[in-house]
Parts: structure tokens; sequence; C-alpha cells
């Protein structure tokens, strides 16, 4: 431990073996406060940041199947649905009004939806609430997207970003080792699919967030290549705000198993923010996790609590219901020592709550 903390305090970026010791071996508490510590060196003011958004899940009609997701339907279910422009639009409204300036954009590899109907839908969300965000569409959503239009991804991504198209959320990323990709989902794009897509964006100006599942059977091993490769990317390129891990929420899910404990999130937790130097923030995930144990995630590395939600649909359907209003994340912000600030998606500061 000695040697991993000489190399944190000296810049030098931790390898395989470092984090295969912290994930294994070192003490919880001792991992989190060497977390904490890069914390602080990166964001020295004490904040604790979150964005006022809504998570739109424009279709939840998808041909990949994942086992792992207990949202998506088959085209020809009772349940499933895609949502018109007009309701998007409604929803995106009451955003707006809450001070809202971000949306997320996300559903399912719906067969019959073409780059027309988003490029229409970004134009009109573009013109009648300029102060919100489209952070939309994950790397998959624009693989199936640009085949389904016979485009390439470069190009699907440019009409994409001149319709309105700001920045991508990291969705899709799971685990990125393909064996545990052919496990959990064998028909979503490979690794290396979603970091060209990734790469591609963050080179036609369109930056983005990293996430990670875990708990879906990956080794530690391989927990840690994700991390490397999520780095690696990152030096390359520099579009990374910010990376979120998550726990894999086992309910309703073709593959059940069991759901990590808190010690495993807050570890996972740790282990990131001292792996991934070169992405800035790091997001607790109070929708899986909770408010409280996202509060104690802030003692663990991380300085940010994403966004308020006023709408979640895809954890929701794995069981996972906590919610948070703006006043609940303020307080528990403020509880735990820090000072709340409203952001926006690139992380600048709106407002903040002293």
């Amino acid at each position: 431990m000695k040697t991993i903390a000489g190399k944190l305090e000296s810049g030098r970026e931790l390898n395989c073996q470092d984090a295969l010791f912290l994930l294994r071996r070192a003490d919880l508490l001792e991992a989190g406060r060497l977390a904490a510590a890069m914390r602080r060196r990166l964001h020295p003011q004490g904040r604790v940041t979150f964005v006022v958004d809504r998570n739109v899940n424009y279709t939840n009609i998808c041909v990949t199947g994942c086992r792992f997701c207990a949202f998506y339907r088959k085209p020809d279910h009772a349940d499933a649905y895609l949502l018109s422009h007009q309701e998007i639009l409604d929803k995106v409204a009451e955003l707006a009004a809450s001070g809202g300036t971000q949306l997320l954009l996300q559903g399912g590899l719906h067969p019959e939806l073409r780059i027309a109907w988003f490029e229409e839908l970004f134009r009109s969300l573009r013109r009648h609430f300029p102060q919100v965000q489209i952070h939309s569409l994950s790397p998959a959503e624009v693989v199936h997207l640009a085949a389904q239009s016979e485009l390439s991804v470069e190009t699907c991504l440019l009409r994409l970003k001149a319709a309105g198209l700001a920045s991508l959320p990291g969705g899709g990323a799971e685990i990125l080792v393909d064996r545990v990709r052919r496990r959990v989902s064998p028909d979503k794009i490979s690794w290396r699919v979603w970091v060209g897509v990734m790469e591609t964006a963050h080179r036609l100006g369109l930056p983005g967030t990293a996430t990670m599942v875990f708990g879906i059977g990956e080794t530690d091993e391989d927990l840690v290549t994700h991390l490397l490769r999520v780095r690696a990317l990152q030096q390359r390129t520099g579009g990374f705000s910010a990376f979120i891990p998550w726990s894999y929420q086992p309910g309703n899910t073709e593959l059940g198993g069991e759901q990590a404990t808190g010690m495993d999130y807050l570890r996972v937790l740790a282990v990131s923010r001292l792996v991934l130097h070169n992405i800035p923030n790091l997001q607790a995930s109070w929708v899986t996790q909770g408010g409280k144990m996202a509060q104690v995630a802030l003692f663990f590395g991380a300085n940010d609590l994403g966004g308020t939600m006023l709408e979640e649909n895809v954890v929701a359907a794995a069981g996972a219901r906590f919610r948070l209003d703006r006043e609940e994340l303020l307080a528990l912000i403020r509880e735990a020592g820090f000072i709340p600030a409203r952001r926006t998606t690139g992380y600048d500061i709106l407002e903040e709550y002293f």
C-alpha cells in the first residue's frame, strides 16, 4: 500500500497490478482515504456538483435483448412503446420549467427508426429549448442508427451534431471485455466498437461520459481492464468529463444473480478514482445506491451526484426506485460537509448554494 500511495503522491499512474491489489487486498477505508485525497487534489474547492436533468427513454423496443436489462421489450410485446415527438417535447417543457439544462435521451435499438426521426426531433428541441443540452444516444444506439440509415458512424454523428446533439452519454459500456459482453449482451457492439464510436465523437467535438456496470459476472481482471481501456482512450482524446460506475441491478432480468454490496460499490468507486486520474469527475450513483450510500461515496472519491432525474425508467424496471429531488440533494451534500453546486453537462458551475 505504501508503494501505491507513493505513486499517487508523485503523480504516477497506477498499473494493473496496483489496481488488482486495491480490489482484492487493500483495506477498504485506506483505499477510500487515498481516493478522497485524489478528489481533494482535483477539486480543492470542496464542491459537490449536480445537474438538473431528465432521462427520457423514447422507446423500450429493442432488438438486442441484453440479458441484464429489465427494460427492453420486443416489438410485438403488449408493453412496447415509442414516444411521439410531441410527447418528448412535452417532457422537455417540464424539464425547462424546472430550470433543467440537460436532456438524457436514450432508448432501445428500434428496428424501424432512421436518422431523420432524430434530426427532426433534435431541431425541434434546439428551437424550443435552447437552454437544454442534448446529451443523448449511447454508442450502441449510434451504431444501430448508422446501420439502419446506411451511413458511416462518422457521418451519422456529424448529422446528429448539426441537428443539435451536443454530447454522448457512456451507456452500453457495461464491461469493456468481449468475453463478458458475449455472455450478457451477445448482440451488442464489441468493446472496440464502443471505444471507436467515442473516439470518433470526441474528434468531432462531441464530448461525453464513460460508464461501467459491474457485478455481471466479470472477474477482477476484467474490471481493471475496463478501467485501463477507458483511461487509454481518455489519454488519446481528453473527451470524457466524468466516469460513472454502478452496480448491476438483477431484479426482473433474464441474467438474474446477486446484487453487489455497498462495500463492493465503495471499493470499485475508490479504485476507479485512483486509476482514472485523467478523468476529472467521478459520479456517485444515487439512482442505484440510494442517497445515504451516495453520501458515503463522497468520501471514497466521488465529487458529483449526477442529475436530479425528473424521470428514470431503465434502472427502475430492475427494481431500483430511489428518488431524490433538488432540495434532498442539497441537504445530502450539505450534511456531508460539502458545498452544493449546480452545473452544466460540461461541468461549468451555474450556481453555488452556500
